[in-house]
């Protein structure tokens, strides 16, 4: 089963980058963004995009 990612809440400032880049649409917006982890695939696209390096594989 694969490892869902997870976006630190002292990192994340909501660029928005992160969202567009998900394929399976798993990134909610809000003051800080959330990954659900029923729907992560684990590709790791958010992470590799995310500017601040907020996204680590939980």
């Amino acid at each position: 089963m694969a490892m869902a990612y997870k976006i630190s809440a002292d990192l994340c400032t909501a660029c928005g980058t992160c969202i567009d880049e998900c394929p399976v649409e798993a990134i909610s917006p809000g003051d800080v963004y959330t990954i659900d982890p029923s729907i992560c695939s684990d590709c790791g696209t958010c992470a590799d995009v995310c500017p601040v390096e907020a996204i680590q594989p939980a």
